[in-house]
């Protein structure tokens, strides 16, 4: 037990600082949030044939978010890893279907897309930067 001990103590102790306290790059809001809005968006536009991405915007986003990572000390893999998630989508998923649900969009009728897209391009919100009415 005490070898066992050690051993863990060792490796911890051997880790940069950095790698100790790193929070997961959901926990970081300045990533989180406009990765989330990208994520809505996409969705908007998906199901709304009257709305359509922005998708010169969502790049140069998704560019800035990667670049602002990197500066925050999480390196390429760590950021492939947390946007290839399968357990990430599901939660980013499950986030954006309770904040559709709210906002009164059902899946069922594509028009409630519709106005919850138009509503966040007039309000000039986060969402609405990343999508153009047709």
């Amino acid at each position: 037990m005490r070898a066992l001990i050690a051993a863990v103590l060792t490796t911890v102790v051997a880790l940069p600082a950095p790698a100790l306290t790193k929070p997961s790059l959901r926990e970081v809001q300045e990533i989180e949030d406009p990765l989330f809005a990208v994520a809505v968006a996409k969705e908007v536009s998906d199901y709304c044939e009257d709305i359509s991405p922005r998708y010169l915007k969502g790049l140069v986003e998704l560019r800035r978010l990667k670049a602002r990572a990197n500066e925050l000390g999480y390196s390429d893999t760590e950021i492939r890893s947390y946007i290839e998630s399968d357990a990430e989508k599901a939660r980013m998923r499950a986030k954006g279907e309770e904040l559709l649900a709210q906002n009164g969009v059902d899946y069922g009728e594509p028009e409630t897309f519709c106005a919850y897209g138009r509503a966040e391009i007039e309000k000039n919100s986060a969402i609405g930067v990343l999508l153009r009415a047709k």
